[in-house]
């Protein structure tokens, strides 16, 4: 690329000999997230510095298949907002869920489902379940598919025997 082209283009990548030497370290471990290593190989081929390739956005998309837009919105991060920012990921905290049970919620669930069932039923399905949560105000709302997934990560799962899950028996060894 010529100078004539780096001083066109409005977020010119000028690595420091640091972070060259960390980006290249992160590529060769290869024990990181593959978003990560695909950000360091975008920094290190759009680099204009000395030690720099200074490759344009099309021949580093095409190089590393990714798209030109990836290519121009990294280097744009790393100019407005340094390396650590690319290689970080950031966690919008308005796209994640909130969780509908959260730890005292989810301790009086459990021991809902622990208790013995409402008269006339031989124990609680994930429906009736759903019906107490609310009655007992522990939440505002909650859906089976909810309950059934809280219960199962504390091996609870009403769902095993109906599912057509089974525990395994041991086998008899001669």
């Amino acid at each position: 690329m010529t100078a004539k082209q780096v001083a066109k283009k409005k977020y010119v990548v000028k690595l420091s000999e640091d972070e060259r030497t960390r980006l290249n370290t992160l590529i060769q471990a290869g024990k990181h997230p593959a978003r990560q290593l695909v950000k360091a190989r975008i920094l290190l081929k759009a680099d204009a510095s000395e030690a720099g390739e200074a490759w344009r956005d099309s021949q580093i998309a095409a190089a590393l298949d990714t798209s030109v837009d990836t290519v121009a919105r990294t280097r744009q991060q790393l100019v407005e907002e340094g390396v650590e920012a690319v290689l970080t990921r950031k966690h919008s905290p308005a796209s994640a869920r909130v969780r509908i049970f959260d730890g005292a919620a989810e301790a009086k669930l459990i021991a809902l489902a622990c208790s013995k069932p409402p008269e006339g039923r031989v124990r609680w399905t994930l429906e009736l379940l759903e019906e107490a949560v609310v009655e007992r105000k522990i939440v505002d709302r909650a859906s089976d598919n909810t309950i059934g997934r809280t219960l199962k990560k504390t091996n609870l799962s009403l769902t095993s025997k109906s599912n057509g899950s089974s525990l395994r028996m041991p086998t008899r060894t001669s």
